[in-house]
């Protein structure tokens, strides 16, 4: 058991720091910048900042990884709106994105929310890796604002932009998945044969009734608690080919989602 969380803290440490880097390109047309970093996992999400004045700055844009060249310790990086401060009754500026600004990647990763499917894997987990848990109680609440007793990828966001949480971790099948809450995109996979009995659905939670829209997407409760997360993760990590090989061993019934990866022949 200390080897499994062991594992999850090396990952998890490997991830976990801030990085700030100036824009060395940006292309307004493609929205998309670079910046130089030693290292760097594809999918880590954050922003870009501007300095109006001195101890004066403003988020312009949220970033995602979409590239990084190891030798020339350069990441790629796609622009796209910032809503996690949207506030109507706020004015917002008309500054726009040059070289030199600061990109900001990995914000939030000290906080966290764990999905699990039962207590006792909750507390194992929630209780071996030292980092900030939101208490999955508080998502429950929000996807029952929503009316959502089904989690959807827009439920997370919420979540997220809501509580400044950066990390994701979903327990799937004696398997840890470290995702970036923003785009969910796996950051790791960690080994952890845990015991499991009876399944609580959609997760690990103290509130016991999830309320329910009348219709749409996520408005019928949860059946199946493999499939459903397996879906999610496929559908934002489609070229993910340990996660593909994963997928095609399962024993759960997800054959189907194999048709929806693209991995190449490498």
């Amino acid at each position: 058991m200390k080897k499994i969380f062991l594992l999850l803290l090396i990952s998890l440490q490997l991830i976990a720091g801030m990085i700030k880097s100036p824009l060395l390109t940006y292309d307004e047309e493609s929205a998309v910048a670079t910046i130089k970093v030693k290292t760097v996992d594809l999918g880590m999400s954050g922003f870009i900042v501007h300095k109006i004045a001195t101890n004066h700055s403003s988020i312009l844009k949220s970033i995602v990884v979409i590239g990084f060249d190891k030798e020339s310790e350069t990441a790629t990086l796609k622009l796209s709106e910032y809503v996690g401060l949207r506030n109507n009754a706020l004015p917002t500026g008309n500054w726009k994105v040059k070289v030199g600004d600061t990109a900001i990647l990995a914000f939030g990763y000290t906080r966290a929310l764990l999905i699990a499917p039962t207590e006792e894997i909750y507390y194992r987990i929630s209780k071996s890796v030292k980092i900030q848990w939101l208490h999955p109680d508080i998502f429950a609440t929000i996807l029952s604002f929503q009316g959502h007793p089904t989690p959807l990828k827009e439920d997370f966001d919420i979540m997220s932009n809501a509580s400044s949480v950066g990390l994701i971790f979903v327990y799937l099948e004696n398997r840890v998945y470290t995702l970036d809450a923003k785009s969910f995109a796996i950051l790791s996979i960690s080994d952890a044969p845990l015991p499991q009995k009876d399944v609580v659905l959609p997760f690990y939670t103290r509130v016991h009734n999830i309320d329910a829209a009348w219709w749409g997407e996520g408005s019928d409760p949860l059946e199946e608690y493999a499939p459903h997360y397996y879906k999610l993760l496929v559908e934002y990590n489609r070229h993910n080919r340990k996660l593909y090989e994963i997928v095609e061993k399962s024993e759960k019934n997800i054959q189907d989602l194999l048709r929806d990866f693209e991995i190449g022949e490498n």
